[in-house]
């Protein structure tokens, strides 16, 4: 990895931020932390690691003491061979929560870390006070019904909002076969799919497509951000078992999701409310920074 791309370099960006490794639940995670206040974990998705809540956790560092981690698997937290399950990886954050004595906490999550801060919410919700999810929802049953082909005509550069084709969800079940594909590589992998599902991908910086190919480019974090998709079958078994959320849930969802958000939603949480960035694709925090940023505060305070 270049060392510009590492984390001792990437934090200089992030005025009173400081990294951290923690031995928690078994395995380590990487976390950055800065600012005052309230705290806000904050859960970065696929293929992507802390760094992604660059253009909002220092602004939101203003009014929240805000923790961002790597979760099990991603960007300078462990790589271990199992594990990766949500459930388990909810333990990693809880047991982090108690280490760094933080008692209830604000959590979001986008896209996998969305899954991730689901679970801690189902399964821990003693230090859950506010869940905020932005485009990642527990994974469940509805998964099974996901097309192994297009319809016709909806296939194209750009994601068809209404009948959406997430190919890679299929791709990424498969075992070793992606590490040999795509290790040394990964960038045309984030490349495609940030056209993909971004409404505008140029705002996705050249330096922010590095730092992630920097660190996906490994075979080891290949074969590790593979495994959350991996254990879906799991996550949707403990699923079934999990009762309705009643602390206050937010859902942050782009032209992407929200189709998604307006069925699922209801079903997880009693006490939510539902915001829709019809402009904003995917990544939501590099497309739309101030208007998230407002959203989390406003919904946090």
């Amino acid at each position: 990895m270049k060392e510009i791309y590492e984390d001792d370099q990437l934090i200089k960006q992030w005025d009173g931020f400081t990294n951290h490794m923690a031995a928690v639940n078994g395995t380590e995670l990487h976390y950055v932390d800065g600012g005052q206040g309230p705290v806000l974990i904050c859960l970065p998705g696929w293929p992507q690691t802390w760094y992604s809540y660059h253009r909002v956790a220092p602004d939101l560092a203003r009014y929240f003491r805000v923790i961002v981690v790597d979760i099990r698997g991603m960007g300078s937290s462990a790589t271990p061979l199992t594990g990766y399950d949500k459930k388990t990886m909810a333990a990693d954050i809880y047991e982090l929560i108690l280490q760094l004595e933080l008692g209830p906490v604000n959590v979001i999550g986008h896209d996998i870390g969305g899954m991730v801060a689901c679970s801690l919410a189902f399964n821990f919700p003693q230090v859950v006070s506010r869940l905020l999810l932005a485009d990642g929802l527990h994974p469940n049953e509805g998964m099974m019904q996901m097309p192994l082909m297009p319809a016709q005509g909806t296939f194209g550069d750009k994601i068809d909002n209404q009948r959406p084709y997430t190919w890679w969800m299929g791709f990424n079940q498969v075992k070793e076969l992606p590490e040999k594909l795509l290790a040394g590589r990964y960038r045309y992998l984030l490349d495609w799919l940030f056209h993909y599902v971004m409404t505008d991908d140029s705002k996705m910086s050249d330096f922010e497509r590095e730092v992630y190919a920097a660190v996906y480019d490994s075979p080891e974090r290949i074969r590790a951000s593979n495994a959350w998709y991996q254990t879906f079958n799991e996550d949707i078994e403990h699923a079934k078992a999990y009762r309705q959320l009643k602390m206050p849930v937010l859902g942050i969802a782009s032209n992407v999701s929200y189709g998604y958000y307006q069925y699922s939603l209801p079903l997880i949480a009693e006490n939510y409310k539902l915001v829709h960035l019809p402009l904003t694709g995917h990544y939501i925090f590099e497309e739309n920074p101030q208007e998230v940023s407002e959203i989390i505060l406003a919904y946090c305070s």
